[in-house]
């Protein structure tokens, strides 16, 4: 297991991008995020703001990107393990087919993963044996978390499967303008109406209605700033009817208006 700590000094974008034959565990310390966006091969984007206390784990082979302008300064731990090392190692468990997660909450690997950082931080070799220790326990919770992301998509207790999660996203983005009500969207993956939206924020990390304004506001930001419509012509063109309003709601995500945002980018 290799160990990086990164803690911005500064404000402005910061880009991480990831794709190796070993598998890597980011926990996010802290960090709420002005605008930003992280993507695993297989799931579909966040653009969760606060990411503060929140686990991302990505398997060895998987394309990763997370790029972000800081609200507030970050501090990320990376933990990556070699496959192989897993594999040979007594931990039960199937390790070649660990499943990509994004922006999930787990106290048990948090807690674990912030001990050896800060052990490794303190840099004292009489704790050399308790840090082995610690890294032999986050190696078990990743198999453990990996168990539990299995049983959730094959029992109703969990999130949602694969195929639910991508049956909900689609008919999200195809009707990104229109009102979706939570009983069409349950009704879609055959679950109640309140288990599902319990089981969408599990997955995705955020609510259905939320997730899709956040949709609408990256959808916007794309044609704005391509500079091809007008932005009440855009504000239309992502579901909302009223200037003012599309205004507001891009502010409260953003941070800028629809023609600063131009602006800023222009």
């Amino acid at each position: 297991m290799a160990v990086e700590i990164v803690q911005d000094k500064r404000r402005g974008r910061i880009d991480y991008r990831y794709c190796s034959p070993l598998h890597m565990l980011a926990v996010h310390e802290r960090g709420v995020r002005h605008d930003g966006c992280t993507e695993i091969e297989g799931l579909p984007k966040s653009t969760l703001q606060d990411c503060s206390r929140k686990l991302v784990f990505v398997p060895a082979g998987h394309t990763y990107h997370d790029w972000h302008e800081p609200r507030t300064l970050s501090r990320v731990v990376f933990f990556y393990f070699n496959p192989v090392q897993l594999a040979i190692s007594p931990l039960g468990g199937s390790q070649s087919s660990l499943s990509p997660r994004i922006f999930f909450e787990d106290n048990a690997t948090l807690q674990t993963a912030l001990k050896l950082a800060t052990l490794i931080e303190g840099g004292d070799s009489d704790h050399r044996q308790y840090l082995e220790a610690l890294g032999v326990v986050l190696a078990h919770e990743l198999v453990r978390i990996n168990t539990g992301t299995r049983r959730a998509e094959a029992q109703p207790s969990g999130g949602l499967a694969a195929w639910q999660r991508r049956k909900a996203v689609a008919y999200i983005e195809e009707h990104l303008a229109e009102p979706i009500s939570l009983e069409a969207l349950a009704r879609l993956v055959g679950l109640s109406a309140c288990y599902f939206c319990r089981a969408f924020r599990q997955s995705l990390g955020m609510p259905p209605q939320r997730y899709q304004l956040s949709q609408r506001i990256e959808r916007a930001k794309t044609l704005l700033a391509k500079r091809a419509a007008s932005v009440t012509d855009v504000g239309l063109t992502v579901g909302y009817n009223d200037t003012s309003a599309f205004c507001t709601a891009f502010r409260r995500v953003t941070g800028l208006t629809p023609s600063a945002y131009c602006r800023h980018f222009s």
